[in-house]
């Protein structure tokens, strides 16, 4: 069967099981069949009932957090990461409630199955850290996170696109990792690179950013020639409004400068100096 439509069918399983309960799905000796939605406590049990024999669900996470702790994503995105730093980037999360953990998709299994139970997030990274290849490669290495235990997607914007002019191309790349993101309860931060980019090209990145579903603009890889500024935030902050969220990566090494972000209008950091921030 056509992987679309199968989501299609599971989809709508979902749907009737939340809407009308299990007593209203009519279903057959389909075995063990996995659905992914988003459902709040009182109706995973209904679920379960109707034969489901696991329920992915991402939690609240950062909208359930508090303090300057609550809006960092603790980044760990060097090449030559380890697996015992992947735990003690999870343990350090866990013990200062950061809004997620940013990490390379190999290691994103990993500390969902840390952090199960946990208010933080994963995070993960997609077209990183170049943001030049192909769009349905971003869809499929988005699709593959978000089913390890991904709940939030960092995404890197085509900026050769966008420099050559290319908006629509730039804005249906977006759209595309965003429309599976959604289908699956995750949520999209699309990185502008901001340090290679004119004003005006940040506006417009903005603007389709915001056209194109996303639920986050972001500045920064890390990995370039520069990172976030509070103007750049406050640029980007003016040009989505209300209706999105902003992040600061990329250069955030302390509270004064965790601050100021916010200050400008973002309301995420990230950062690899998560402990030194929080802590002063």
């Amino acid at each position: 069967m056509d992987p679309e439509r199968l989501e299609e069918i599971l989809t709508e399983i979902a749907r009737q099981i939340l809407e009308h309960g299990p007593q209203g799905v009519h279903y057959g000796a389909w075995g063990c069949t996995s659905i992914q939605v988003e459902l709040c406590p009182d109706n995973v049990q209904g679920v379960l009932d109707a034969g489901a024999c696991r329920v992915g669900v991402c939690p609240p996470g950062a909208a359930g957090l508090t303090g300057l702790g609550g809006v960092i994503d603790h980044t760990l995105l060097k090449p030559d990461a380890t697996a015992a730093e992947v735990d003690e980037l999870c343990d350090e999360a866990r013990t200062h409630s950061f809004a997620s953990v940013c990490v390379n998709g190999v290691w994103v299994k990993r500390c969902a199955e840390i952090l199960a139970g946990s208010p933080t997030l994963v995070c993960t990274v997609v077209g990183f850290p170049l943001g030049a290849v192909a769009p349905e490669v971003k869809v499929y290495e988005a699709r593959r996170a978000i089913e390890d235990g991904a709940c939030e997607i960092d995404m890197v914007m085509n900026i050769g696109a966008l420099k050559s002019g290319d908006d629509e191309f730039v804005r249906r790349d977006m759209a595309g990792v965003a429309e599976v993101c959604h289908k699956l309860g995750a949520k999209l931060k699309v990185i502008l690179e901001t340090a290679l980019l004119t004003d005006a090209e940040k506006l417009r990145a903005c603007e389709l950013a915001k056209r194109s579903g996303a639920d986050f603009v972001k500045t920064s890889t890390g990995f370039s020639k520069g990172g976030a500024t509070a103007e750049d935030v406050s640029l980007m902050r003016r040009a989505v409004g209300e209706v999105m969220g902003v992040k600061a990566s990329g250069g955030v090494r302390d509270t004064e400068q965790a601050r100021a972000m916010i200050a400008a209008g973002a309301t995420r950091i990230g950062a690899s100096a998560s402990v030194a921030i929080v802590e002063g």
